[in-house]
């Protein structure tokens, strides 16, 4: 039930407070209100002579106003820096601007401690639009400042804890890679590897490795996806490979052995399928005669020393997709100056610039054309320069080229 006042008169008395005594209370609070803001506050001469500062930055600094009005600049309180930025870029943009926001300085206390702030300072002008004095707001940035240095120390972590990752996702790639390729009688070889990303593991392979007196094995690939589950089975692949080799003089069983170890974990979350060429080299009169077998796999590409590019396609399914895949063949020569590439398909998915489509095949054998003849090491050098010109590249390329030199002349 509301209370009401039944005197006389009482509304009347109400009217003449809202009228007359809180316009009184509110004129009495304005230089309260100005001496203990949640802010400091300072006035000083165009020359930067202290006016006046309100009792807040007093308390902060440690100073009594006697100390500070009439007998110190605003620049006397800022450290050495802020006094070379106040005089430097602070006082002319002032001067230009009429007023500068949100600068970051740090004051000295009367104790010689630092104290973060934020300035705001605006030029106060006459009627005559003369400049008359500088008013000058300034927030404390110590919590600021904190939270600051903790979101540095945050970050210094993160990046830290990301080079060690770096460093692990490096090891492990380098791990799942030759440490150099041995040539093969008259022959030479080279071989680069491109990580897309230096925090997730990839999963091209390559190798050359011998598998008898004058017979050689190599093979280059690349796992489907990225991570731990592709590093396990790049792993799994290349001792596949090097293992069925030893037994098997036909490469297209070699890959069948593969397909088999793959397919087996065909219902496993970790199963992962990959594209291969594998082939064996031999021996000839004239150089080497070479047999490949592919799985889904680009295209090599043979280099002739007479200046043609040969696409040595040989097709065939993706290794480890299928119970039975299709495994196809092809041999030709490798004569004195030719030279024989193997990549994979990052090359051809990477990006020429925003606005093309991918690099793709005939770019890369249009390239090779105009680098022919070469060897195993310019092949390579070349492709590498190109990669550095691409846009962006998404997945990691793997190279490795093998050519046969030329014969030494009689004496």
């Amino acid at each position: 039930m509301p209370v009401t006042d039944p005197s006389p008169g009482a509304g009347s008395r109400c009217e003449a407070v809202h009228e007359s005594a809180f316009p009184a209370m509110l004129e009495d609070n304005i230089d309260d209100l100005y001496d203990t803001a949640p802010c400091g506050n300072l006035s000083t001469l165009l020359d930067g002579t202290i006016a006046k500062v309100n009792a807040t930055l007093l308390g902060w600094l440690g100073y009594s106003r006697d100390e500070l009005v009439g007998r110190r600049r605003f620049s006397d309180l800022l450290t050495v820096g802020g006094r070379l930025y106040h005089e430097t870029h602070f006082a002319p943009l002032l001067q230009m601007q009429g007023e500068v926001n949100g600068i970051a300085l740090e004051l000295r206390c009367a104790d010689g401690s630092r104290l973060p702030v934020l300035v705001t300072s605006a030029v106060k002008t006459g009627g005559d639009g003369q400049p008359l004095l500088i008013r000058t707001t300034i927030f404390d940035a110590r919590e600021r400042r904190a939270y600051e240095k903790e979101l540095l120390h945050a970050r210094q972590e993160a990046d830290a804890d990301r080079e060690r990752l770096q460093g692990l996702v490096a090891g492990l790639q380098h791990s799942l890679l030759p440490d150099m390729l041995p040539a093969p009688p008259r022959m030479q070889v080279s071989a680069y590897y491109h990580m897309a990303s230096a925090d997730r593991i990839g999963g091209d392979f390559y190798d050359l490795f011998p598998l008898t007196a004058d017979r050689w094995g190599f093979f280059l690939g690349d796992v489907c996806g990225k991570g731990l589950a592709a590093a396990a089975t790049t792993a799994a692949a290349r001792y596949t490979l090097r293992t069925a080799a030893a037994y098997e003089p036909d490469p297209t069983l070699v890959l069948t052995h593969l397909n088999s170890a793959l397919y087996q974990n065909y219902d496993s979350p970790s199963h992962r399928h990959c594209t291969v060429v594998f082939g064996i080299l031999t021996p000839t009169s004239a150089g080497y005669s070479v047999t490949i077998a592919g799985g889904g796999h680009p295209a090599p590409m043979l280099l002739r020393a007479d200046g043609t590019v040969e696409a040595q396609d040989v097709g065939g399914t993706l290794i480890g997709s299928l119970r039975t895949p299709n495994v196809a063949t092809r041999t030709f020569s490798l004569t004195a100056g030719d030279t024989l590439i193997l990549y994979s398909d990052g090359l051809l998915e990477a990006r020429i610039d925003p606005s093309t489509d991918r690099y793709g095949e005939d770019a890369l054998e249009a390239f090779l054309a105009r680098s022919t003849p070469s060897t195993a090491p310019a092949a390579v050098e070349a492709l590498t320069g190109v990669l550095a010109t691409f846009e962006r590249l998404d997945d990691d390329v793997a190279l490795m080229a093998m050519s046969l030199r030329h014969p030494a002349p009689d004496s």
